[in-house]
């Protein structure tokens, strides 16, 4: 049978007993749980290369955000998810960031709803590099952003890697903020989550169509990504015969789902590079 995917650290955890004495006793992995403006955060830390190989996972640390009290619309949640994710953000950021540009890349097809949160997130996202460059007396405050939503092999016959890293030669950024649509095992966390690490990202891993990774070592710069899972292994609910091709789930509402999730981490990623700024500052110079 094949073995259903998932990108997300925790659910790797969980599959090796997070939380059990077995767990406790893996060495080169920590993990702490908290709260952060209502919702919950798991961070985890994986430092050796034996953890690595069991969770499947890059060394790096992973945190998970609970975004489900969102969707029952508690007081707050818009402000309170977008600055979550910042804060969160913000920790896996270099502490010089704003003294150099900062790359955003909105990785996925634009087209298609269960693969458009990087492009979506990217709709939400205060640029403004041109500004900081045109007029330095009035924007000097504010970290220079650029933005980039390099789309799909298919789209433009280039790796998404070979584009980003381009960008990077000719920007010099202090950092590259990545954005994409990740897998799930559990219903519970489809566009439910959202996933930030330090260890880059693998574009395409969680459908099997794995794509050539944006890390440090690759771009030559601090890589911090951002991701959502919108997709579910169809394995994960009814285990698929060997040479069956692959079936993905996605909630029925995914398009209106992604919407608010790549508004969320498009504030969310301002918030982080914008520290100066609040929401309605953030709406209102969108606006």
């Amino acid at each position: 049978m094949q073995a259903g995917r998932s990108d997300l650290a925790l659910e790797a955890a969980e599959n090796l007993g997070f939380g059990t004495a077995k767990w406790r006793e893996m060495a080169g992995v920590t993990a702490v749980e908290s709260h952060r403006r209502g919702y919950g955060v798991t961070a985890i830390t994986v430092s050796s290369a034996r953890a690595s190989a069991a969770l499947d996972k890059p060394m790096g640390r992973y945190v998970t955000i609970d975004l489900r009290p969102y969707f029952r619309r508690e007081p707050g949640f818009f402000p309170r998810a977008a600055e979550c994710v910042a804060a969160e953000l913000r920790s896996l950021l270099p502490g010089d960031i704003g003294r150099r540009p900062v790359l955003v890349a909105g990785l996925g097809n634009g087209t298609m709803a269960a693969d458009a949160i990087g492009p979506t997130a990217v709709g939400s996202l205060l640029v403004t590099r041109h500004m900081v460059r045109s007029a330095p007396r009035q924007f000097g405050q504010f970290t220079a952003v650029a933005a980039l939503c390099p789309g799909v092999l298919a789209q433009s016959g280039m790796e998404t890697l070979e584009t980003v890293r381009a960008v990077v030669r000719e920007i010099c950024p202090g950092a590259v903020v990545v954005i994409d649509a990740l897998a799930a095992s559990s219903r519970q966390r489809l566009c439910a989550t959202v996933q930030l690490s330090d260890a880059g990202l693998a574009p395409g891993s969680g459908v099997g169509n794995h794509r050539l990774a944006l890390t440090e070592d690759t771009l030559g710069v601090p890589v911090a990504a951002v991701g959502v899972p919108t997709v579910m292994d169809a394995a994960h609910l009814c285990p698929q015969g060997e040479g069956e091709e692959p079936l993905f789930l996605t909630p029925r509402d995914i398009d209106s789902r992604v919407r608010e999730l790549g508004r969320i981490v498009g504030y969310g990623v301002t918030l982080a590079l914008q520290p100066g700024l609040g929401i309605e500052d953030i709406t209102g110079l969108l606006g």
